[in-house]
């Protein structure tokens, strides 16, 4: 719940971490307005989380609980994916009723979010093999669990934030630290137990599952300046300048140095041209 009455007049998001916020253009608008692009930028994130908890983390969870992951699994790795479940479906729900509260204390209403165009790049990945649509749902799964972005850190430690959203940051840290562990301990047996030719398509998809998985959401960002009065070029404008090829992907190197630690020390990246894969992604320097 919403602390008292000072509460929602806090920041609804750490202003550093919404990236167009500091662009000139939208620091020399007025207060309200960048409260509401806070607000949407909040929104944003929590109908994301919803969906792709649902979407993305349920879809391949499922297929460990109930035993349809292609590989063998022990009777609590199996188990765990069930409480998983449960957690990731409260995150979903806790983030869902987070928008209700949050529009309602402050008369903002969220802009319409629509997840199915990040969710059909995602999945375009695997377009070439349809064969493999299982292994890579298990496979993004894996790597959006262990992925580690300044969110779920800072979030909490910001004493202007509303207190709501610091607490659900905080809760979805704590889950998420048991995921990461859990996933990155399933990867391990889903790698030990694939054939090769099924680890060099692992190999060579994982650098864009890894990176299309942490681009910015510009297309919300681009919605909520559109609102508070700015012309299609220029939100273009402070698009492209806010969220510049080389900062975005040392975003993502950064986000992903967990990951692909987890991955070198399993040996992916010692399939033949892995590291090449990754480092032509910014992910590594060779």
């Amino acid at each position: 719940m919403i602390s008292g009455d000072d509460d929602i007049l806090k920041d609804f998001f750490p202003r550093h971490l919404v990236t167009h916020l500091a662009h000139p253009a939208v620091a020399e608008t007025d207060e309200v307005l960048k409260r509401y692009l806070l607000a949407q930028h909040l929104y944003q994130w929590l109908n994301f989380t919803k969906a792709f908890e649902v979407g993305v983390v349920c879809r391949a969870t499922k297929l460990i609980a109930e035993q349809d992951c292609g590989i063998e699994v022990p009777s609590r790795v199996r188990m765990d994916a069930y409480k998983i479940l449960v957690d990731e479906s409260y995150h979903a729900l806790y983030s869902d009723d987070a928008v209700e509260q949050i529009q309602t204390r402050s008369g903002i209403e969220a802009l319409p979010y629509d997840f199915q165009p990040f969710l059909a790049n995602l999945d375009r990945i695997a377009a070439d093999y349809p064969h493999h649509r299982r292994l890579v749902q298990l496979v993004q799964v894996f790597v959006f669990e262990t992925l580690i972005t300044g969110l779920l850190v800072d979030i909490p430690k910001d004493p202007n934030v509303v207190s709501l959203v610091r607490e659900i940051a905080r809760d979805h840290a704590i889950d998420e630290g048991r995921h990461h562990v859990y996933f990155a301990d399933f990867f391990g047996r889903l790698w030990g137990q694939l054939e090769p030719g099924d680890r060099r398509v692992v190999a060579a998809l994982l650098p864009d599952i890894i990176v299309k998985s942490l681009q910015p959401a510009t297309r919300s960002a681009s919605s909520a300046l559109q609102e508070i009065g700015f012309s299609p070029d220029a939100v273009r404008s402070i698009i492209a300048e806010s969220y510049d090829q080389e900062s975005v992907t040392a975003g993502i190197r950064s986000a992903a140095e967990r990951t692909i630690g987890i991955l070198e020390g399993y040996g992916v990246l010692d399939q033949p041209g892995a590291r090449e894969g990754f480092a032509e992604s910014g992910l590594l320097s060779l």
